[in-house]
């Protein structure tokens, strides 16, 4: 008898999960529904910024798989613009409500792949009617934004609010697009995901692209004219303005997993095992933003939403629906990112982190430059590393640079993946040519700066 999965959510976790199930069972053997709420399936929500800086010109460039290749060519019942308000997992089935046509669908599964995503962190004062207020979680949210940016009244000013990833690219953007931008964040620092030194560099080369950037400045409220946003109000005065993004961080999507019982850990995360099962509960699974997964480093449960772990996550999920078996090992946090020129690299524990798992550590920092300085548009690079004392084992890294800078955390990354010391690390066999590196690759000289901190 054919066997139904369906999936919640049709992006990275979700449909890594039904191709994954679809490649080692045929349509007769199982059959696959995708409910998908927005407009598009398998797309780059990383590559919206770009889209809305001008580098991508075609939306359609950041879509890998249409709701239509899905259906056509894999045997996949994708059906976008429907939204699954509950999940009865007594009788095994889900509520879908079509948003464009009305009513509601009951649909059957014999498997449940919950992969909801994460939704952005909306305050009080960001629950307004005013038009111009954004946020950049998903490719219809990035199309408004867009469409904003194209229509008269061209916007001039634009304040975005929250100093992470997303704020940070989505700053850079709205300059490109020639807009006057103002960045508000209410820690002393943007980009609180690298400790404070290595931030100060972000900074620099921020307010260096024309950002103005505010620190220790908390949003109260928003103001309207004619139904526009106008002001931004702060507790450090109000910030005239003609739009605004909000990148104030997400949380798990899990209000509908929760009416249905499903069990949450102390992230806000959907609580799995390695296999991406729902703890103490049959034929249900959940991968993605929605998770909480364990951090390799700490061993502590983390929510760390990235597309990466989406897709590795949602393939391992596939795997074991379809009957094979696979695990998801873990994550150590290693994410990229760049402001104009500048790359920012990290992986592994910041300080603050460090403390919190009780480890002692020194951190080192080293400047060296990305290629041998005598080749032309050889730069400064800074990198961080924090090591357990005594015995020397990578706890994190960090990098701050211009070209060649964020994929050489990559190497860090395998590092402390296998669980090296610094010691080791001083030995490693890494690519040498005055193009490309001096000498002493900069990991190594910060690698070596570690081992004579640790010995003193």
């Amino acid at each position: 008898m054919t066997e139904r999965l369906i999936v919640i959510g049709g992006d990275a976790a979700g449909m890594s999960a039904a191709a994954q199930a679809r490649r080692r069972r045929g349509p007769d053997d199982l059959e696959i529904v995708v409910f998908e709420r927005g407009h598009f399936t398998s797309y780059s929500a990383c590559g919206i910024p770009y889209w809305i800086s001008g580098l991508v010109t075609d939306r359609e460039q950041l879509v890998a798989r249409s709701p239509k290749t899905h259906r056509e060519d894999y045997a996949i019942d994708v059906r976008i613009r429907h939204e699954v308000v509950g999940i009865d997992l007594d009788r095994r089935e889900v509520v879908a409500r079509d948003l464009d046509g009305g009513g509601d669908v009951r649909e059957p599964f014999d498997n449940l792949m919950y992969a909801a995503g994460a939704v952005p962190k909306k305050p009080a004062w960001a629950r307004t009617d005013a038009a111009g207020v954004f946020g950049v979680q998903t490719l219809d949210d990035g199309s408004a934004l867009r469409g904003w940016l194209e229509a008269e009244p061209r916007p001039r000013r634009a304040v975005v609010v929250g100093g992470g990833y997303i704020g940070v690219e989505m700053a850079e953007a709205l300059v490109r697009r020639g807009l006057s931008v103002t960045l508000v964040e209410r820690d002393e620092q943007p980009m609180s995901t690298v400790d404070p030194d290595m931030a100060r560099l972000v900074t620099e080369a921020m307010r260096g692209l024309g950002v103005d950037i505010r620190t220790g400045v908390r949003v109260t409220g928003l103001t309207e004219r004619d139904g526009r946003v106008s002001e931004v109000v702060t507790d450090d005065g109000p910030i005239p303005t003609d739009l605004v993004v909000l990148g104030l961080g997400v949380r798990p999507n899990t209000e509908l997993a929760t009416a249905a019982g499903l069990p949450l850990g102390p992230t806000g995360g959907i609580r799995v095992d390695r296999q991406m099962r729902v703890s103490e509960v049959p034929g249900v699974w959940a991968a993605g933003d929605c998770v909480e997964t364990l951090h390799k480093v700490s061993g502590m449960p983390v929510h760390v939403p990235l597309g990466t772990h989406a897709n590795k996550q949602g393939r391992v999920a596939g795997i074991n629906i379809s009957g094979g078996y696979a695990t998801f090992a873990g994550v150590i946090g290693t994410a990229v990112t760049k402001v104009c020129d500048l790359e920012v690299g990290r992986t592994g524990l910041r300080e603050r982190e460090a403390r919190m798992a009780g480890f002692e550590f020194v951190s080192v920092i080293a400047e060296s430059t990305n290629r041998a300085g005598y080749y032309p548009g050889a730069r400064l690079m800074t990198v961080k590393l924090i090591a357990e004392r005594p015995s020397g084992r990578l706890l994190g890294a960090q990098i701050v640079g211009w070209s060649e800078a964020a994929k050489r955390i990559d190497t860090l990354a395998v590092a402390l993946w296998n669980k090296m010391t610094v010691d080791d690390m001083t030995a490693l066999d890494l690519g040498y040519a005055p193009p490309y590196a001096p000498v002493w690759d900069p990991v190594l000289v910060a690698a070596r700066k570690a081992v004579d901190a640790l010995a003193r």
